[in-house]
C-alpha cells in the first residue's frame, strides 16, 4: 500500500521558517514528479512546487519562488519543502502528492497519490 505521510507543519511568526517532510512508503517514484500543494480556507487547492525525482528538476509557483525550496532524499524516500520568509498568506494545509508523469505537474488532477496534509499557520 502506497502511503505519503507529511510532517513538520506548525505555527510560526511571519518571517520565520519551517521544513515540511513527506515520507513515501510502498513504492518509489523515480520516474515521476512529486509535488506540494496547499489549500487555504475557502480557497481551491493550489500548486506550490514540484520535483522530478530522477533528475531533481524543480518548478515553483510565482508566489513562493525564492522563498521555498523543494528537494528529495533518495536514501530516505522522502521529499522536503523548506519554507523561509514565511508570510501570513502562506497559511494553509499543505499536501504532498506523487505519481505525476507529465511536464512540470502543476495540476493536482495529474497526481495519483496524496498525503493527509499538514497545517501551516503563519502569524503576523
Amino acid at each position: 500500500q502506497v502511503q505519503l505521510v507529511e510532517s513538520g507543519g506548525g505555527l510560526v511568526q511571519a518571517g520565520g521558517s519551517l521544513r515540511l517532510s513527506c515520507a513515501v512508503s510502498g513504492r518509489t517514484f523515480s520516474s515521476y514528479y512529486m509535488g506540494w500543494f496547499r489549500q487555504a480556507p475557502g480557497k481551491e487547492r493550489e500548486f506550490v512546487a514540484s520535483i522530478r525525482w530522477s533528475s531533481g528538476t524543480t518548478y515553483y509557483a510565482d508566489s513562493v519562488k525564492g522563498r521555498f525550496t523543494i528537494s528529495r532524499d533518495n536514501a530516505k524516500n522522502t521529499v522536503y519543502l523548506q519554507m523561509s520568509s514565511l508570510k501570513p498568506e502562506d497559511t494553509a494545509v499543505y499536501y504532498c502528492a506523487g505519481g505525476c508523469s507529465g511536464l512540470g505537474c502543476f495540476d493536482a488532477d495529474k497526481y495519483d497519490y496524496w498525503g493527509q496534509g499538514t497545517q501551516v499557520t503563519v502569524s503576523s
